[in-house]
């Protein structure tokens, strides 16, 4: 008995002390992130780029030239960050709102704070859900791991520089405070740069250009000093080092777009030779596999040594336990601010393919945010007058293509569409192929209007589950396919009017959106359609008997969609009421009898976005009152 008593307690001190050792191994990890940039720097190949303390940082460590977000907004793609799973699988996906996260899905450093990690935030969070209370020792402006209590435990710590954010870009005093410190060798001059082919060449543009490359310029002085502190505390060669960006440039036709202007990012990662594994860390090299920015948790927890949990969706790229590195990445456009547009990305090291469910919306829809920028307003101002350059025309037109495909090799700007050529047939079938699976296998919320995702949240305690209960592969499916059809109701107008009449409210919501799509394109629909449609609206999902409306308004019957549609306004979801002003928005003239109803939108609503929508549906139809007066 004393033998065995004596075994078992060797043993027991044994694994504390394997344990205790593992956990004074475990690196240091430090995230140094920004906001609002794109590979624009000296290290990436940008030879206007002045930012030598990345360019250092990325000569002692591993490039990562093929990294993606999975949107090209902040909070959506940091709430995949977070949590390394698609904003659309937790219902995150619109920006500016508000999820519950399930039980079974926890922020990641809630992981290595149990593994004894020191973990601290300074300071942006903006996940779209309330923070855990078991995620940060310290989230705030003075969180750093120089506050550790215990210096034997190691540390995990994100700071993050909003400056070069694309207020930064479009607010002369903030650009001014941001970049004050810069010497006049660090300015540029906005004439030597090269625009994109998308943007206006005018004197205003180049002016906002420029100012990206000196907030991008203020940012790496930023990031420099901190990795001064690191060196000072002797903690360079005990912490692993990641630099990336929450998505592309502040700019139109990137920030909030799925394209490589909106999503692809920089990524750099230091590791330091002692804790380099086989070939992993090697200095100055490049990986080019294709890395979302939802593998940056999973990547962290591995190369701490700690599993992977599920229902986590990113992959491992560094560490030990490596998965299959990926052949696509995928993205995902939904509300930004006041505006629906659900597009969905498939990306692989060569192509990009493009979903839009929503065409026959136009690219760029007035939101109030990037309509104040210098360059939006030089766009509008050139598009007025017939002046825009080709490539930027294509992007202010009234609709958009179901589908884009585009060659990244040889068209690196997104500007030359070969979904309708026959010869690109192969990659175009194959990557809508992954697209679909992908919404199938991930259970994308985005195919559900807001409303009924908020409706059914209650029911279920969290978003993600809305999509998980039995049936609800099924279920995906038949939103996937009856979104489909809406974004082409030409070729599947017999189907979407079946279809009206289906259990689920989100496939009825699909299938009147998809007729109405066809009503504005054609002006009628068939008089089963319209009495199918006068059907639902008296239907008890506020999202369906909204999309009924609409098509029936374009089809000519606004006698009995208008009343619904301005009982929509004032009724108790917030986001019908958003969804019930953007149809009026929509309607232009034909909401003219409706203008006092859109006036009491403008003040007393739960969101600023309805007032938002309203205002801007009231300013076009005086104006087009009064020419017509």
């Amino acid at each position: 008995m004393h033998t065995q008593r004596r075994r078992l307690l060797t043993l027991l001190v044994s694994l504390f002390t394997s344990w205790a050792a593992l956990g004074a191994d475990r690196p240091n990890i430090l995230w140094i992130s920004c906001e609002d940039i794109s590979p624009h720097l000296g290290c990436f190949g940008d030879s206007h780029a002045i930012t030598p303390h990345l360019d250092a940082l990325a000569s002692e460590g591993v490039r990562f030239p093929n990294t993606f977000t999975t949107a090209g907004v902040c909070a959506p793609c940091r709430s995949g960050i977070i949590t390394g799973m698609y904003q659309t699988t937790l219902g995150t996906h619109h920006m500016r709102c508000e999820a519950r996260l399930p039980d079974s899905v926890r922020p990641f450093p809630a992981y290595l704070r149990e593994a004894s990690y020191y973990c601290t935030n300074n300071s942006k969070q903006d996940y779209q859900f309330r923070t855990p209370r078991d995620v940060w020792d310290d989230s705030s402006k003075k969180a750093h791991w120089r506050h550790n209590p215990d210096p034997g435990k190691p540390f995990f710590a994100v700071f993050n520089f909003g400056g070069c954010h694309e207020s930064g870009i479009a607010n002369d005093s903030k650009y001014r405070e941001v970049t004050g410190a810069l010497r006049p060798e660090q300015r540029q001059k906005p004439e030597n740069l090269k625009l994109p082919p998308y943007y206006p060449d005018t004197p205003r543009v180049r002016e906002d250009w420029k100012r990206n490359y000196e907030l991008i310029t203020a940012m790496d002085a930023w990031a420099g000093d901190l990795l001064r502190q690191l060196q000072e505390d002797g903690l360079y060669e005990k912490t692993i080092i990641f630099f990336w960006s929450d998505h592309g440039v502040g700019l139109p036709r990137a920030k909030r777009w799925l394209y490589d202007s909106g999503t692809r990012v920089p990524l750099i990662v230091r590791i330091p030779e002692s804790m380099r594994i086989a070939r992993q860390g090697t200095p100055n090299a490049i990986d080019a596999q294709l890395i979302s920015s939802i593998d940056f948790a999973p990547t962290v927890l591995n190369l701490a040594g700690l599993d992977i949990p599920q229902p986590m969706q990113g992959r491992a790229f560094l560490g030990h336990h490596l998965s299959k590195e990926r052949t696509y990445v995928f993205g995902a456009r939904d509300r930004m601010d006041e505006r629906y547009d659900i597009i969905r990305s498939v990306r692989d090291a060569r192509y990009r393919y493009i979903r839009n469910y929503e065409p026959n919306k136009r690219y760029y829809q007035y939101m109030n945010t990037p309509e104040k920028g210098a360059t939006m307003k030089e766009i509008r101002r050139l598009e007025a007058e017939d002046a825009l350059p080709e490539a930027a025309k294509l992007f202010t037109a009234g609709s958009k293509p179901a589908e884009e495909l585009y060659d990244l090799e040889n068209d690196p700007h997104e500007v030359h569409n070969l979904a309708s050529d026959p010869a690109q047939g192969q990659h175009l079938e194959r990557l809508r192929q992954a697209h679909l699976d992908w919404v199938e296998e991930t259970r994308d919320l985005g195919l559900l209007p807001e409303s009924e995702i908020v409706r059914r949240e209650r029911e279920h305690k969290s978003r993600y589950a809305i999509l998980r209960q039995p049936g609800g592969q099924a279920l995906m499916q038949a939103l996937r396919d009856t979104a489909n059809q809406a974004a082409n109701p030409a070729n599947h107008q017999t189907a979407l009017i079946q279809r009206l009449d289906a259990r689920e409210p989100g496939v009825r919501y699909w299938a009147a959106t998809g007729l109405g799509n066809h009503a504005t394109t054609t002006g009628e629909l068939p008089d089963h359609a319209n009495s199918a449609l006068a059907n639902l609206l008296q239907d008890p999902i506020p999202a369906v008997h909204i999309a009924a409306a609409r098509a029936l308004a374009h089809a000519g019957h606004t006698d009995h969609s208008l009343p619904v549609l301005t009982e929509a306004l004032q009724g108790d979801a917030q986001w019908a009421r958003l969804q019930a002003a953007i149809v009026l928005d929509e309607l232009e003239e034909l909401a003219f009898p409706v203008i006092p109803e859109l006036q009491r939108c403008l003040s007393k609503q739960p969101n600023k976005y309805i007032t938002r929508v309203a205002n801007r549906a009231l300013n076009e139809l005086l104006g087009t009152s009064h020419a017509v007066r």
